[in-house]
């Protein structure tokens, strides 16, 4: 101690100007010197812990061995860390006890040798190593896959990764570090939401995402990731944390939940839902929403028993009791519905309890059975739908039949009389071979003429119906004078004028141009003007009526006739159909039908009106744009 303190001075010059704890113990383990480090790390004051033994420094638990451990050290003579690997610990004043690290040097001062302890108070290292240490543990035991890439280095690349990302994806710690997440994408980088989490990365931000990712084995999973960027002092981001959580089963669930959804709104079928309790109804789908009326914010005020007007809530409740008691699984049976506008249809209901969340519910499918309770109504209708498939698959056979049946019919009634009158009147010529009896010859002359021309008309008709029902058809529009076209067909006409008869030309028509099929509208004209001759009673006049606008042409004709009847208006321009009031007039019933179906075929229309005995007015209407139409329709030369 002498010897020592012969050069205190020298020590506490240097002892004072190190932070770690120095103290310097004799052969007898008493301790001779010590800095402030040392004093204050133990809790001591100053040179309080000179004369002091070292074991007043050591755990009492430590204290059987420690003079061994000396004994041995001081032997050997050489400089060493204390403790060899094991944990050390000193006690303060107070009797506080705390990890330490010593390094042990011997020395010799005037034969006496000496020991100089260097001690560091590491409590704070041991407490930020136990916190490393839980947090890797935590980050190996915890469920979620983690890793954490280095963001300083180019790409992300990955520096660690837990147990439970090597068990989620199949990767091995080997196989993980040193890549970019992206390669749990496979070849699946089409992904919206991957463009919107490197955007939040580019941007340091944190970003959460569904990704579709694969495990090594190829399977699909999906992960939901969490990025978050980690900074240092200075802001500078380090390193990216990546939590990832397969949420395979949670997003099949909801894609089986929307699936299910889906099919609950889609289908035809009503299907609504409603309380076990309140019977409150809690929703509805579309097909049920459609055919009630009623939306499901107005139906959640109802019960089922508000659309059902046979039954009572006492009544319907009896109805529920199987299945509340689980006698049954499903019940169906029959009722009325009634539709928010009071209509009422029967329906057949199919209702089974169920679970929505956490709530008992009643789960109701609806058939609308109207038809069924109609069946024999459907069954006709059904019936009438092939019969009218068989006659639209046969029309075209049965009208050419009806087409040669009428004909030889016409042949056998229609000829007939004109044919009569043609040879009478041959016969009658040979015996008029006076000139005194000219006048008769002509008379028998015209009668020959016209009867040619009646039966010339029936002829062209019937080759028109053949023409339309082949589609054998050519139409050639080109501009041509209205007025010449009028003065062809009146001329004609002027040879079937009854006694009396007029026809009252149009006015002011020498300029107007018109762009038509000449032969289909002085056709449709002639069919007109002779029908207003052959209808119209003697001493009367037929008034051929133009008008044109800036964007159409009519052409009417009117007459003062027998008229229509109006329950047979709606027939007239039916193929061979004739008007009780014209039963006796001679005619075939094809002329109207042809000219109308001509005309349209032309973009033109044809119409009418007419009064029982006052006459009617037949009005053919051509637009002025036709070039238009006649080159959006390619039948059309």
């Amino acid at each position: 101690m002498q010897a020592f303190e012969k050069n205190s001075t020298i020590f506490n010059l240097l002892s004072e100007g190190v932070s770690e704890g120095i103290i310097v113990v004799n052969k007898k383990q008493n301790v001779v010197a010590s800095n402030s480090a040392a004093e204050k790390m133990f809790g001591y004051d100053k040179d309080e812990l000179i004369g002091q033994p070292l074991e007043i420094l050591i755990p009492k638990r430590y204290h059987p061995n420690h003079d061994k451990h000396v004994d041995n050290f001081i032997s050997k003579s050489e400089k060493r860390q204390m403790g060899h690997g094991r944990e050390l610990f000193g006690v303060r004043k107070n009797g506080e006890e705390f990890p330490l690290e010593a390094g042990l040097n011997p020395f010799e001062l005037y034969d006496t040798t000496y020991v100089m302890a260097l001690v560091i108070d590491i409590t704070n290292r041991k407490a930020v190593e136990k916190d490393l240490r839980m947090k890797s543990e935590a980050l190996q035991s915890a469920s979620n896959g983690i890793v954490i890439s280095d963001a300083l280095k180019p790409d992300n690349p990955i520096i660690y990764c837990n147990a439970s990302f090597q068990t989620l994806t199949g990767y091995s710690e080997e196989e993980t570090i040193g890549k970019n997440c992206r390669f749990l994408q496979g070849d699946d980088k089409d992904q919206d939401c991957i463009v919107n989490m490197r955007n939040a990365i580019k941007k340091g931000e944190s970003s959460q995402a569904i990704l579709r990712n694969y495990r090594k084995d190829g399977s699909l999973f999906y992960n939901d990731l969490y990025i978050t960027p980690i900074k240092d002092r200075f802001g500078t981001i380090t390193n990216y944390i990546g939590i990832q959580n397969d949420v395979t089963e949670r997003v099949k669930s909801q894609q089986e939940k929307e699936h299910w959804a889906k099919i609950f709104n889609e289908s035809l079928n009503e299907i609504f839902l409603f309380d076990k309790d309140s019977l409150r109804f809690i929703n509805a789908n579309k097909g049920a929403q459609n055919n009630i009326g009623y939306t499901v914010k107005e139906l959640k005020k109802f019960t089922p028993v508000d659309i059902k007007p046979n039954f009572t809530e006492k009544q319907f409740r009896k109805v529920l009791v199987p299945l509340i008691t689980n006698e049954e699984e499903k019940i169906k049976f029959e009722t009325v519905h009634q539709r928010k506008d009071g209509t009422q249809y029967p329906a057949e209901v199919h209702l089974q309890l169920s679970r929505f969340g956490d709530q008992d519910v009643f789960l109701a499918i609806i058939l609308d059975i109207t038809d069924r309770k109609n069946y024999t109504l459907k069954l006709e209708k059904t019936v009438q739908e092939r019969t009218k498939q068989l006659t639209e698959a046969l029309a075209k056979e049965k009208e050419l039949n009806e087409l040669k049946t009428r004909f030889l019919s016409l042949v056998s009634h229609e000829f007939k009389t004109p044919l009569s009158s043609i040879l009478t009147s041959i016969t009658l010529l040979a015996k008029y071979t006076q000139t005194e009896q000219q006048e008769k010859r002509d008379k028998h002359v015209n009668t020959i003429k016209s009867k040619v021309r009646y039966l010339d008309t029936i002829l062209t008709d019937f080759l028109s119906v053949e023409r339309l029902d082949s589609g054998k058809i050519n139409y050639s529009l080109e501009e041509f004078p209205l007025s010449k076209l009028l003065d062809d067909v009146i001329y004609n006409a002027n040879m079937l004028l009854k006694t009396g008869q007029r026809i009252s030309y149009p006015r002011n028509i020498d300029d107007l141009f018109i762009y038509f099929d000449e032969k289909t509208l002085a056709l449709a004209l002639s069919n007109l003007v002779h029908n207003a001759i052959k209808y119209s009673p003697e001493d009367t006049a037929i008034d051929i009526i133009v008008e044109h606008t800036t964007e159409t042409i009519e052409i009417k004709v009117v007459d003062h006739g027998i008229g229509i009847p109006e329950e047979e208006q709606k027939h007239i321009f039916n193929r061979y159909f004739r008007a009780e009031n014209a039963l006796l007039t001679q005619g075939t019933g094809i002329g109207l039908n042809i000219a109308k179906q001509h005309l349209e075929n032309l973009g033109t229309s044809l119409d009418f009106t007419s009064s029982e005995n006052e006459g009617s007015i037949f009005t053919i209407t051509i637009p002025k744009d036709l070039k238009q139409y006649a080159h959006e329709n390619y039948f059309i030369n």
